[in-house]
């Protein structure tokens, strides 16, 4: 329908969100997530990651993340690396109710004999053990194939290893499965050589393990075990602990940096002889001028540039909490495919640049945003997602739209009672596009009123009042509809 044309404006709006407009990172500005891992697909780039959110409405602002309530993961993709769609959750605790949690991701994808591209998305069943869903989309809907836990404590194999969480997988170019996980301290363990990390072959079906649980030789090893296959070699990534490093005998390399992530390559993943330790590549977000936290990445290549991802609790920082809720933020990482030499670095506040336009003229969901302020989420019955205001003057923030051509019409699919604005540059710039609405139910609204509008800009989208949800939008011209 045509916006009623009230002729109303927004006066106020709400001048900060809790992440700067001007950075990249945290990925999420509202949702706080943690432990990640990712996975290309159709060219874009799908980040999974433990659901912090659920832990911090749990407790609230004066509560503590103890982990405990999580029973859910996050989804959040991207083609351009700052505008982020959250995907909406994935509610573990419902698709498999046996868990105790749902924790630290890691997913892998291939192609079945029906043709389909099958998603495996395994994760920590708290610090018990290792669970995974499947889907053949990467947003689900998802599956609890076992109905039990792939790997669980004191299972056959298993020694010396108290708490069997944070999976870490990949196939290798022979289309193997091979899955990495450990955690806890066993009675074999020393502060220098702990012995708790493992690794093991994935059957076929990649639900079933197909070998002995072999030891993985990580220094310090303290959880967060990843899995990488380039360039012919295996490449194991863990967090190191927070002891003193008094016992170092690895010549060549400095000891890691507290908490920092570090590294092992192999060519015969089951042979613990042949794990080389290869150094500390990412340190912790305290040595970088933020928080002290606990340490998780994972990198992998996207549009010929290999980015990794990790957690900080800077978006923490703005608001009334201190509980050690975190945030999944993304870095360039410097990898030498040849070598394997991972250059050290660390995580940012600015975080990695936009690679390319946002098209303001392809329909864009309401949840898809660089930053925004006061704006949540609701979700509907098959599990959509739609952006709500959650006071007036509220908005939402795009980075790099280009306008290749004037457009003729905007239009949005809202339900609620308002306005909505088009503000480019700076949110107290006047709108260069409206429309007003009162619908109950989801309607698409449209204006042909639009001012002069070309290049390239950042849009804010600005809400009238609390309780308006915001399905999607886009610009439209006359050649396409």
């Amino acid at each position: 329908m045509a916006s009623l044309g009230t002729g109303s404006v927004i006066e106020n709006v709400i001048e900060k969100g809790y992440k700067p407009v001007g950075n990249a990172n945290p990925i999420s500005p509202n949702i706080f997530c943690a432990d990640p891992t990712g996975i290309e697909y159709n060219g874009r780039f799908y980040v999974y990651g433990t659901n912090d959110q659920q832990q911090y409405e749990a407790v609230g602002d004066d509560g503590k993340n103890s982990y405990e309530h999580i029973k859910s993961l996050v989804i959040y993709s991207t083609d351009d690396m700052v505008n982020w769609t959250y995907e909406g959750l994935i509610n573990v605790g419902e698709i498999a109710p046996w868990i105790y949690n749902s924790w630290a991701p890691s997913i892998v994808s291939r192609v079945e004999d029906d043709g389909l591209t099958h998603f495996y998305l395994y994760f920590s069943n708290g610090g018990a053990g290792v669970g995974v869903i499947t889907a053949t989309s990467p947003v689900g809907p998802w599956s609890d194939p076992l109905g039990a836990p792939l790997i669980y404590q004191n299972m056959e194999g298993l020694k010396n290893c108290p708490a069997p969480f944070d999976p870490g997988v990949c196939i290798d170019d022979n289309g193997v499965g091979w899955i990495t996980f450990g955690g806890g301290r066993g009675d074999e363990s020393t502060e220098e050589m702990p012995l708790v990390s493992k690794i093991a072959k994935l059957g076929d079906d990649l639900l079933s393990l197909d070998s002995e649980i072999a030891d993985l030789p990580a220094p310090y090893f303290f959880e967060a075990s990843e899995l990488n296959y380039i360039n012919g070699t295996y490449v194991y990534t863990f967090n190191t602990s927070w002891v003193s490093r008094d016992v170092w005998n690895y010549e060549g390399y400095d000891k890691p940096a507290t908490c920092s992530m570090a590294y092992l390559t192999s060519k015969d993943p089951l042979n613990t002889d042949s794990w080389e330790y290869r150094g500390h590549y990412f340190l912790n977000a305290g040595e970088t001028q933020m928080d002290f936290c606990n340490n998780h990445t994972h990198y992998l290549k996207y549009q010929g540039q290999y980015y990794i991802l990790h957690h900080t609790m800077i978006l923490q920082e703005n608001m009334p909490t201190d509980g050690g809720f975190r945030s999944i933020c993304v870095e360039t990482l410097d990898l030498n495919e040849e070598t394997l030499e991972i250059k050290l670095t660390g995580g940012t506040r600015t975080g990695v640049e936009q690679i390319k336009a946002f098209n303001p003229f392809v329909a864009s969901f309401g949840s898809t945003m660089a930053s925004c302020a006061y704006v949540g989420f609701e979700y509907g019955a098959e599990g959509e997602v739609y952006a709500k205001s959650l006071d007036a003057g509220s908005w939402t923030y795009l980075r790099g739209a280009k306008f290749d051509t004037q457009p003729d019409r905007f239009l949005a699919t809202v339900k609620g009672t308002g306005r909505i604005e088009i503000r480019l540059d700076d949110i107290n710039n006047s709108p260069v596009a409206a429309i007003d609405f009162d619908c109950e139910e989801f309607t698409t609204v449209y204006t042909d009123a639009l001012e002069k509008i070309k290049g390239t800009h950042d849009i804010y989208i600005v809400f009238s009042d609390s309780d308006i949800q915001l399905e999607a939008w886009q610009f439209k011209t006359a050649d396409n509809g």
